[in-house]
């Protein structure tokens, strides 16, 4: 499996926003997002360590921490992914998988399911038309499908699919702005005018903490 970063911070977003985490990021994506804060990892020459679901998993167990968040880049698109996430499992930890809408999660067949963060792009991402809204039916109460919201005209469009597929009684639903492109406040607006309840605002926390470019963290 192709490994570029592996390291301990805290979750930036999702529903363990601010807790412990050990990232595991993957190397190659099938999406070229506009607004993507991980281009480098989706190179074709971006320099990755190959290593087993095994290695992996002893990596994790040395870090001591419980929340295991696997990401890339696509890391779906990882051969051995549905390995990896039933050896993780088998040790009692917790695993989320961020994901970004384009890939078939019905496909995958997990001993026990993880936790999926899947994104839904909206237009000003360029990168719409690839969603998949099968991949509604399966998701539950434990995922979360994030929309990453740069204008107010993303917000109305993601507002339809939101209605259309009842995800607020299926799933948690986050909108996240994108960074440098519209106001946090905005959207707290365009969430009070449109009265969108069950619906959460999350702002990217090691974006806060950190300097926004900074890796490992």
């Amino acid at each position: 499996m192709r490994v570029v970063e592996k390291f301990v911070s805290i979750n930036g977003e999702s529903t363990r926003a601010g807790e412990l985490a050990v990232f595991i990021r993957f190397q190659g994506c099938n999406l070229d997002c506009s607004y993507c804060d991980t281009k480098w990892a989706n190179e074709k020459n971006c320099p990755y360590e190959e290593m087993s679901p095994e290695a992996i998993v002893e990596y994790i167990k040395e870090t001591g921490v419980k929340n295991v968040t696997l990401t890339g880049g696509e890391p779906l698109l990882q051969p051995d992914i549905a390995l990896l996430v039933d050896l993780i499992l088998e040790e009692g930890l917790r695993v989320e998988i961020e994901t970004n809408g384009s890939v078939d999660l019905s496909t995958f067949s997990f001993r026990k399911k993880p936790v999926f963060t899947m994104d839904y792009k909206a237009p000003s991402s360029g990168c719409m038309d690839a969603m998949l809204v099968s991949n509604f039916d399966c998701l539950n109460r434990e995922d979360t499908v994030k929309f990453v919201v740069g204008s107010i005209a993303d917000l109305e469009q993601v507002r339809a699919i939101i209605k259309a597929h009842q995800l607020t009684t299926r799933c948690h639903v986050y909108f996240s702005p994108v960074f440098g492109s519209i106001e946090p406040e905005e959207i707290v607006q365009y969430m009070i005018e449109h009265q969108l309840n069950d619906v959460r605002l999350q702002i990217q926390m090691h974006k806060v903490i950190w300097d926004p470019e900074q890796r490992g963290v």
